[in-house]
């Protein structure tokens, strides 16, 4: 889809990407002054030493001591400059700031194929239950955030390239990272680690927001799911708790308490659905309801086969939770 046509990565927008970037440039700076050298010496030297008698072998040259160790002596300190830089820019991209053993802020865990961003109660205190998103990311700008990374199924890999480095989300193994956003904005990010069928759409985006925007995004998160509207929205509660949805999926308040799909609570306040193939607009809500697998083969939920009644109707009452 057009929103994800293209990930800048070269585009940092974080002082943790940034020695990223930085790297990149230095190594294919010096990698091309080396292929360059290369390149050049050995068209000159076929060139200069190209046998030109009336026929035979030409003459051979067995070693030269000093041609060899100058050559190996410079390959040797150019590999020993590249690991010192990235040592240095290491100690950039993963800052230790004595906060890397306490409560992550956010916890991320991979699933096929979505993502799931958990917000623990000591990060919201105002707020009654622990705040629970899919395939969106918020954080507050100007500042570090801690994240856990986890899987419940594969390895996957967490990259939001204008934010932060890869890093694995591990089954039974947890890793910590850093992500931290300069400005406003939303970022683009992808699992970078093949886990099956709809490797490729398992996209998320990160929402970086100002403190007081963020704040406020998470005690409307924290808030429990209300019953509201009537007719098909009203309808479309009662189409969810008979099909049994609520054996998958969370509504916090409304008595479904699901964990194998995404928390639903606060669905409409999102913009992305099903690892972003989708978005959470009405159309694209009915177009995933009426056939999961035709949106996204190989997808775990399955098609509860609703007629355009139904259909209509959950579409609705989805559309109210925000």
């Amino acid at each position: 889809m057009s929103r994800f046509a293209t990930i800048p990565t070269l585009q940092p927008a974080s002082p943790l990407a940034s020695p990223i970037t930085e790297l990149i440039w230095i190594t294919l700076g010096l990698g091309s002054l080396v292929f360059l050298l290369v390149t050049g010496l050995t068209l000159y030297f076929a060139w200069r030493y190209k046998h030109r008698g009336a026929g035979g072998e030409p003459p051979q040259i067995f070693g030269n001591a000093k041609d060899e160790i100058i050559w190996m002596g410079s390959a040797a300190a150019l590999l020993v400059f590249l690991f010192v830089l990235a040592w240095v820019m290491l100690g950039r991209i993963d800052p230790e700031t004595g906060q890397e053993t306490g409560q992550p802020q956010v916890v991320v865990t991979g699933h096929q194929w979505f993502w799931e961003a958990q917000y623990p109660r000591a990060a919201n205190p105002g707020g009654r239950d622990v705040v629970n998103v899919a395939n969106e990311i918020h954080i507050p700008t100007g500042r570090k955030v801690l994240v856990q990374l986890e899987s419940a199924d594969v390895i996957h890999d967490f990259w939001v390239p204008r934010l932060s480095r890869k890093m694995d989300a591990v089954p039974g193994q947890p890793n910590r990272m850093w992500l931290q956003a300069d400005k406003p904005g939303t970022y683009l990010g992808a699992c970078a680690e093949f886990c099956g069928a709809e490797h490729a759409w398992m996209r998320f985006t990160v929402i970086a927001q100002a403190p007081q925007d963020f704040q406020r995004w998470l005690g409307d998160q924290a808030q429990q799911a209300t019953l509201s509207g009537q007719g098909d929205a009203a309808q479309g509660a009662a189409v969810f708790a008979r099909q049994g949805c609520g054996e998958c999926h969370q509504l916090r308040g409304l008595g479904a308490h699901g964990q194998v799909g995404p928390d639903l609570t606060h669905f409409a306040s999102r913009t992305l659905m099903a690892g972003g193939v989708l978005s959470t607009a009405p159309a694209d809500v009915t177009r995933w309801l009426k056939n999961p697998d035709a949106a996204k083969p190989g997808t775990r939920m399955p098609n509860f086969h609703l007629s355009d009644e139904q259909l209509r109707q959950l579409t609705a009452f989805l559309e109210t939770l925000k």
